[in-house]
């Protein structure tokens, strides 16, 4: 099963990253990637820019309204993300125990992604998806 690893940190604990030593960040989080790698269980991992440098999209008029950065009320940014093939949530619970970048004012949000098998296969739209799929090596 797959399941997300959502990184999040207040504007605060976000802030205070600039205060690590950058090279140490790298050591330890490469390590911990480099297990998740032996183990045979990391999918994907990529952090995020700075929010500053983003865009938000807002559906809530006609046309969409873009503005800016993040959303003006932030009390956790989403900084980054791990995708791990395990066989339950409890594994991924103990993986993101031992995540690197932890203390005060971060967390992780655990989600599954469902896999494209667990929607309608007659419908004309997954089958497409599936083909594609198929053809990109991802099934």
């Amino acid at each position: 099963m797959k399941y997300m690893l959502i990184m999040r940190a207040t504007d605060e604990a976000y802030a205070n990253m600039g205060e690590f030593d950058f090279d140490k960040m790298l050591e330890t989080v490469g390590a911990f990637n480099d297990e998740l790698i032996r183990a045979g269980v990391l999918l994907a991992a990529e952090g995020l820019a700075d929010p500053s440098e983003g865009v938000v999209v807002d559906y809530s008029a006609e046309p969409a309204l873009v503005t800016d950065g993040p959303y003006g009320e932030t009390k956790e940014l989403f900084n980054g993300f791990y995708l791990l093939n395990v066989s339950s949530i409890q594994e991924a619970v103990e993986w993101a125990r031992r995540m690197p970048m932890a203390g005060p004012g971060f967390k992780t949000e655990i989600r599954r992604v469902p896999t494209i098998d667990e929607f309608p296969q007659d419908n004309e739209w997954i089958k497409k998806e599936r083909a594609w799929r198929e053809s990109t090596g991802q099934l």
